[in-house]
């Protein structure tokens, strides 16, 4: 399990990020992105709990440390992109920068990719849309921790959902969300707290609710965003599978049931998928009014 940070322990990361995802971005030309994701990220549950988590899949050749991202095929309005099995943070800028483009030139940019891995917080690639005056959307599949209503066993990710769009007075909008109830990061929080899960977010290895974080994190079952079906969890199952459609099915990559295993913090690429945790990015941007 991996240990909370604590204050002098985010400087330790900080010093170790440059050493590792920093170093390796370098020499991509991406310095410090992954790093930067991060850290913007670190209020969310996309945050620092992941440093460790990055090491060892750049250490383990989970994540090809030299992998860049080329366009396997394009439109003026579109692009099939292989990431190359790269970090998440260097495929997402690739895709965001060519979706940019897209849009200034054709008015909409549509951009698929496969072979990525965790990007950090899925809003930070909306935001940089919304930044250069675009609504931006980004999706990505993940690890299948989300349990379908009605099942027993995990067969979607958390497959967030982000959307950023700028208004007037230099304000904006963004929406980011995991279509799981909640983001296994939370679910770590509290066993760090030494809290109880509130009712609805994660099931034991039994198929069962469970109120006990060490048991959920261990068993890698959460509900989707709604809880049970009699709160409309399967409201939050059908957005996670349209994001699988999006994600792994546009792209020409694995599905999520692909993925990480249960044991998804300690898991090892299965045979045919290279990746220990494919992330897949796909950008949505519309020119705004005026």
């Amino acid at each position: 399990m991996l240990q909370q940070p604590g204050p002098g322990d985010l400087g330790r990361f900080r010093c170790a990020m440059p050493q590792s995802d920093c170093t390796v971005i370098t020499r991509q030309g991406h310095n410090g992105l992954g790093y930067r994701v991060l850290r913007v990220s670190d209020h969310s549950t996309s945050s620092f709990f992941f440093a460790e988590f990055y090491v060892k899949d750049l250490e383990t050749g989970a994540t090809n440390p030299k992998g860049k991202p080329r366009i396997l095929k394009e439109t003026a309005a579109t692009a099939w992109v292989d990431g190359g099995d790269g970090l998440g943070a260097t495929v997402g800028n690739f895709c965001m920068d060519l979706a940019i483009k897209k849009a200034k030139e054709s008015g909409i940019g549509w951009v698929a990719a496969k072979g990525s891995n965790h990007f950090g917080m899925a809003g930070w690639w909306a935001q940089r849309a919304e930044k250069s005056g675009y609504i931006g959307m980004a999706f990505t599949n993940s690890s299948p921790l989300l349990v379908p209503t009605r099942s027993k066993d995990g067969a979607l990710g958390t497959n967030p959902i982000a959307m950023a769009a700028p208004a007037s007075g230099g304000d904006s909008i963004l929406v980011d969300m995991s279509s799981s109830a909640v983001a296994m990061g939370k679910v770590e929080v509290k066993i760090h707290e030494g809290k109880p899960l509130p009712p609805g977010w994660a099931m034991g290895p039994d198929g069962k609710m469970t109120h006990d974080p060490q048991v959920a994190f261990d068993s890698g079952r959460l509900y989707p965003l709604g809880g049970v079906e009699e709160t409309s969890g399967y409201k939050g199952y059908c957005l996670s599978a349209m994001n699988e459609v999006f994600c792994s099915s546009l792209s020409g990559k694995s599905p999520a049931t692909l993925g990480r295993d249960k044991t998804w913090r300690a898991s090892k690429p299965r045979p045919g998928v290279r990746c220990h945790r494919p992330w897949l990015l796909r950008a949505w941007l519309r020119r705004t009014p005026g």
